[in-house]
């Protein structure tokens, strides 16, 4: 098997695999109960903390553990928005993922003006539109830090203080799902208000998540209950998870610099060779966009097709676009960097892993000159 779909999700390395196992068997205490085996579970619980906070170098008590980017993106949107009621519009970019796409989009029902920033080719974020638009109504900007489908690299260090500078009292939330473990973060150097992280993204297991929230900031929860993780999201903890996402943690820390440097080499030798075994395509994923994606149309194709073609080989890649409600397959990532209809139906999205090699590509490449000969042989007719 060749598994390309890791920003879909990553295979859990064996010694998460092991730590969730553990949890399951034999420390399954609630880390709220009183008594010592409880205790023994907070321990674990407050370890993954610290092994997250290292990574993103932030304090383990501005972290809060979450079920997933999702709820991570929509606790920081309803809770900023809450928290400045008094301002009426929010602003984010017409390339976001669904989870902050869409929940901006709710808040038109409920009276908010809500601006979508164009972008470049390169998917960049027009930043001359968005000095225009931060006012003193604005009450929140919200992006992906890398774009999900195409790799961009938001400099979002420059939209901190972009905004900052236009109204203080305007928050900041970044989506890093796809920039956990992936580029090198420093939040409190880029100066971010929160972040969303997941753990399903760096070889930890799915259905864990956080929310980094800047000290001194307090946001009204979206989850009422129980008061775990300082009332910000209530309900009793997946250890298993919460264990096995702090493990990825730890283990990215510790390989970050030769876990990214293969994944360049990978991608690097997969682009120098695509042009022997591929003609007519179009790389959509900018250079200087993250080592892990890279978006390709293949024109004279389907995407959906080749990926389902591809299957047959055990080889497994994602295209870049969702099903609308009518079937009409469409990319609002694709469309807002200004592909035309021919080179969106033939995009892929390949996404690298610390586990594909360079044989991997071989295979792959010459897999896919195959699929997509065939393609074009019968779309011809």
């Amino acid at each position: 098997m060749i598994y390309l779909d890791n920003c879909a999700t990553t295979k859990p390395r064996q010694e998460v695999v092991e730590e969730v196992v553990k949890m399951l068997k034999n420390d399954f205490a609630n880390p709220s109960s009183l008594h010592s085996f409880g205790l023994k579970a907070e321990k674990v619980r407050e370890e993954a903390r610290k092994n997250l906070a290292q990574l993103i170098n932030v304090l383990p008590s501005e972290i809060y553990f979450t079920s997933g980017g999702t709820e991570s993106n929509n606790i920081a949107v309803n809770g900023f928005v809450n928290k400045n009621k008094r301002f009426k519009k929010i602003i984010t970019s017409k390339i976001e993922h669904a989870s902050l796409y869409d929940k901006f989009l709710s808040y038109r029902d409920f009276g908010y003006e809500v601006v979508f920033l164009n972008v470049d080719f390169d998917g960049k974020v027009d930043f001359n539109e968005l000095k225009r638009e931060v006012d003193g109504n604005t009450a929140l900007v919200a992006l992906a830090h890398v774009n999900n489908e195409i790799g961009t690299i938001q400099d979002i260090k420059e939209l901190v203080k972009i905004v900052k500078e236009k109204n203080p009292e305007t928050f900041v939330h970044v989506d890093g799902v796809q920039a956990l473990g992936k580029i090198k973060l420093d939040l409190k150097d880029l100066g971010v208000d929160s972040y969303s992280v997941s753990s399903h993204k760096i070889y930890g297991p799915k259905g864990s998540g956080a929310l980094y929230l800047k000290s001194g900031i307090s946001i009204p929860s979206l989850v009422i209950g129980g008061g775990q993780e300082k009332n910000l999201r209530s309900g009793t903890e997946n250890m298993p998870g919460l264990a096995g996402f702090g493990k990825a943690c730890q283990i990215k820390t510790e390989k970050f610099n030769e876990e990214q440097d293969h994944v360049k080499k990978i991608k690097a030798y997969f682009l120098e060779n695509l042009k022997n075994y591929i003609d007519d395509y179009k790389i959509n994923s900018p250079l200087c966009s993250s080592p892990y994606i890279v978006s390709l149309s293949i024109r004279g194709t389907r995407g959906e097709v080749i990926l389902h073609s591809l299957e047959e080989y055990e080889i497994y890649i994602s295209t870049a676009s969702a099903c609308s409600s009518n079937g009409v397959h469409r990319s609002h990532v694709l469309e807002a960097i200004k592909l035309n209809p021919s080179e969106m139906e033939g995009t892929i999205r390949i996404c690298f892993s610390k586990d594909i090699s360079k044989n991997d590509i071989d295979v792959f490449l010459e897999k896919l000159n195959q699929v997509v000969k065939d393609i074009r042989e019968v779309m011809k007719k």
